[in-house]
């Protein structure tokens, strides 16, 4: 009988590309991994893998049979998800769709008074509202609306993208120039900057200059990090330039560590919803979710 720890760890094996990674995701040994994989090749009578120095390369076999169990292999985890008895059974578990920043910035601080058991997602708009969709999710922070027929958005806030500097950057010049409404001379100058940006994320910019110069930018960041919080941070009390969402920053600009440069000849704002499955058991989780979210952006 085909054995469905054998296709965890043959799943494991493939996308970490080696046994030992997959023996530490999986929490085994890695003789573990090797009498699994072992078992399977058996089972199936193909070679799903070559022994290649420090790497697992997936034979045409083994290709193969990955794209033909992962989506099956995917429901089942995610009904493992779903339907896990937990220890405690008083206590409702409620998992919440959002980006890094915003969980940072809103809710991070929350997590421990919280009377149910919490889950949180990062990742992109559209999987999210898929998630949601799908049950995975029962609560979800966006400034994108889908089309789902069983979900619903409530808008609640709205964040404006605006430029901003280290304290140390000297802008009088800029500042000038956009005073006179000089947008021209304005972008050539900023091109010309230090500039900070997040590797998964360069729509806030990239719309930020089409709105206010009509342009893409044509100029590549100076420095790529993490995520919008590492930018904030970099540019706390130094140099250097970014476009973030203001609820972002608003902290250290009242400190005096970053500054509010251009809010933008033309305000590039985003509205954000709260999106739910139009039918849930866990109204009331969400509700004080939803609660403690509103208040921090009030």
């Amino acid at each position: 009988m085909l054995n469905l720890e054998w296709l965890r760890t043959f799943k494991a094996i493939y996308e970490t590309g080696t046994l030992s990674a997959a023996a530490q995701q999986l929490f085994i040994s890695q003789p573990g991994v090797s009498l699994h994989l072992n078992s399977l090749e058996a089972y199936t009578g193909y070679k799903l893998f070559d022994r290649a120095a420090r790497k697992m390369v997936p034979t045409e076999r083994g290709k193969i049979f990955y794209n033909f169990v992962l989506e099956p292999l995917s429901k089942l985890e995610s009904a493992e998800q779903l339907f896990h008895r937990t220890s405690k059974a008083d206590r409702s578990t409620i998992s919440v769709g959002m980006c890094f920043e915003t969980f940072q910035y809103t809710l991070e601080e929350h997590v421990a008074q919280l009377p149910f058991n919490l889950i949180i997602k990062f990742g992109e708009y559209p999987q999210m509202q898929q998630d949601l969709d799908n049950g995975l999710l029962d609560l979800i922070i966006t400034s994108q609306k889908g089309h789902q027929p069983n979900l619903e958005y409530r808008p609640f806030s709205k964040e404006r993208i605006v430029l901003v500097a280290g304290a140390k950057s000297d802008t009088s010049h800029l500042k000038q120039l956009l005073l006179s409404k000089n947008l021209v001379e304005s972008e050539e100058w900023l091109k010309h900057q230090l500039w900070y940006s997040t590797a998964a994320d360069m729509e806030h910019l990239k719309n930020f200059w089409v709105k206010n110069f009509g342009n893409h930018p044509d100029f590549k960041p100076n420095f790529i990090v993490p995520n919008m919080s590492s930018i904030i941070r970099c540019l706390s009390n130094g140099e250097g330039f970014s476009v973030v969402p203001d609820f972002l920053c608003r902290k250290e600009i009242e400190a005096g560590n970053i500054q509010l440069v251009w809010e933008g000849e033309l305000h590039l704002e985003n509205i954000l919803h709260f999106g739910t499955r139009k039918k849930t058991i866990y109204a009331a989780e969400i509700e004080e979710l939803q609660k403690i979210l509103i208040q921090k952006w009030m």
